[in-house]
């Protein structure tokens, strides 16, 4: 499957990165100055970026100039070559460029073509900018944040732009399914706030979702202030008591029979109608311990319970040490890095990636070559600057 990504940042790189992790061939546009997270973040070397090493790792880089007629067509030409075209760019700006679905259909009929961006172009916030942050406002995202912190907040990851990439990649599989079934291709609209609103009322929507509604759309439980690891006396633990079996189990290893009794928490239909008065009390008994020893006794009572990683700790946790989640890359440019694999295993076809993150455009010649473009029609391209090579695959 080849992929021609017009994507930057963070959700359409993901989105390419997981179907490059599976097998694609992604062939990244950029411009001349590279996709904006080549720039953030700690570096070696110039445009090569932690997080563009991540999240770029197996592509090749073709530099564009997308906005010159001769640089379109260019792109037009290579997209023929394609299974899926992906970009994340707002629907005025993609048909500025002449380069939407019905552009490039013309020229490719069965294509799959992936929009992702902030919001459906059937509404009327179409064209509007969509970052992680305002997509975390308008979904109710940051909202609920402050049933448990007081205000408003943001999540401390971008959430939003990670999930919508997920469902990109989904979604163009899904496609891919049904050319392999059907012989069409197809246009995807994969928008931020749709697709936040989708997940959040997940459990939110609760009530909501009976007409006349039978409560508000809210999950009370994980909003609650409460609802924290809760404090021991050398530190804190993640507990979670959320079935009968997993209570009858907690207040039996307290000898606490007046809690497995209390009509409040015998069932969990009680805890979830008394949810406040839960947390105020198991927040009150986990003091009374060390986390060792809260630890010791849960897990023998099976009810779960887990000590709080930093995302240092990730590095050196010996169950991800099992799994070799993380992956050592001695002979990178940049001297040894380590990535984490795809997380999800496959018994006859593992997900693996077997380049680096390109050089800004290195693979430019490569796909000109591939396109036969003449060396006469290469040279008057570079000096109009509409394409441009990387240093490690300069033009002859």
């Amino acid at each position: 499957m080849r992929i021609i990504d017009l994507t930057s940042v963070v959700m359409g790189p993901y989105c390419t990165q997981i179907l490059c992790d599976l097998g694609a061939e992604v062939i990244k546009i950029e411009n001349a100055d590279g996709d904006p997270t080549r720039h953030l973040g700690p570096t070696r070397r110039p445009l090569q970026s932690g997080m563009f090493i991540n999240i770029n790792r197996g592509k090749k880089s073709v530099v564009i100039d997308l906005k010159q007629e001769e640089g379109r067509a260019l792109c037009l030409r290579l997209m023929t070559t394609a299974d899926a075209v992906v970009h994340s760019m707002r629907p005025a700006a993609i048909k500025r460029l002449g380069l939407t679905y019905e552009d490039v259909r013309q020229h490719n009929p069965e294509v799959i073509y992936a929009n992702l961006y902030g919001f459906g172009r059937k509404g009327r916030y179409a064209n509007l900018p969509a970052y992680d942050d305002t997509i975390q406002a308008v979904s109710g995202m940051s909202m609920l944040q402050s049933h448990m912190v007081g205000e408003p907040q943001y999540t401390a990851t971008v959430i939003g732009d990670k999930l919508c990439g997920v469902a990109g990649a989904y979604a163009i599989m899904a496609a891919m399914i049904f050319r392999l079934q059907s012989g069409k291709g197809q246009e995807v609209e994969i928008p931020m706030f749709e697709t936040m609103a989708s997940f959040l009322l997940v459990e939110h929507m609760s009530g909501a979702v009976f007409n006349p509604p039978l409560g508000p759309p809210m999950y009370e439980r994980v909003i609650l202030p409460d609802r924290k690891p809760f404090k021991t006396q050398t530190g804190y633990l993640a507990v979670i008591i959320h079935n009968d079996k997993q209570w009858r189990n907690f207040t039996k290893a307290l000898n606490r029979d007046d809690l497995a009794n209390d009509e409040r928490f015998r069932t969990q239909s009680g805890r979830s109608k008394n949810t406040r008065a839960f947390y105020e009390i198991t927040s009150a008994l986990f003091l009374e311990k060390t986390a060792e020893e809260w630890k010791d006794l849960l897990e023998k009572a099976e009810v779960p319970v887990a000590e709080l990683n930093s995302l240092e700790d990730l590095f050196s946790d010996p169950h991800m040490e099992d799994v070799g989640f993380f992956r050592e890359v001695d002979d990178h440019p940049d001297g040894p890095v380590r990535l984490p694999v795809f997380p999800i295993t496959f018994s006859e076809s593992p997900a693996t990636f077997n380049a680096i993150a390109p050089e800004l455009g290195q693979h430019t010649r490569e796909l000109l070559d591939e396109l036969k473009i003449n060396n006469e029609e290469i040279t008057a391209l570079s000096q109009k600057n509409i394409i441009q090579f990387g240093h490690l695959n300069a033009a002859e």
